[in-house]
């Protein structure tokens, strides 16, 4: 048994395992997460206006973060393979920092939670966005991707506190 303050990927020796979820009750699980991506004024204002040779900027990188959740087990190595039942990635615009703010919400009915599903679609639609804009601005900053909410499971729900970095 761990307690809270407990890595749960390790075993009693240190060595690291896969997290055995099959005692767990399925329950209905979401986790919102959420990020943004800053760039010179030109940059942005051709994301906004849809003329960026590559084509659709926010579209595909919807798609791609969609995509990206969906694939969460291929890519960091203890995480369980997951039934998703919903991904929806939404943008919006902050004028005054010439940045595009991204959050992905997942959702699941299932024994573990989906956080790093909603982080993965989060940072996986910045650097779609930062691979289809380079070439107008290679200086763009991808940030403060974190956790949300989330809710469901065993450890019960978690809201971000306001202003904490």
């Amino acid at each position: 048994m761990t307690t809270e303050n407990e890595f749960t990927h390790f075993d009693k020796v240190g060595n690291a395992r896969m997290v055995d979820v099959s005692a767990k009750q399925e329950t209905a699980r979401i986790a919102t997460a959420s990020g943004s991506i800053t760039m010179i004024p030109d940059a942005y204002a051709m994301v906004r206006a849809g003329s960026i040779k590559k084509g659709d900027v926010l579209g595909v990188a919807r798609i791609a973060g969609i995509m990206a959740a969906k694939k969460v087990d291929s890519l960091i190595p203890l995480c369980h393979p997951l039934a998703i039942t919903k991904a929806d990635v939404v943008f919006s615009f902050d004028d005054a920092n010439c940045a595009i703010l991204i959050e992905a919400t997942v959702g699941i009915t299932g024994r573990t939670g989906v956080e790093m599903e909603a982080l993965t679609a989060v940072s996986v639609a910045a650097l779609t966005i930062y691979d289809m804009c380079k070439a107008v601005d290679k200086g763009m900053e991808i940030s403060d991707i974190c956790l949300v909410k989330k809710s469901g499971g065993k450890s019960g729900d978690f809201t971000r506190e306001v202003g904490r970095k």
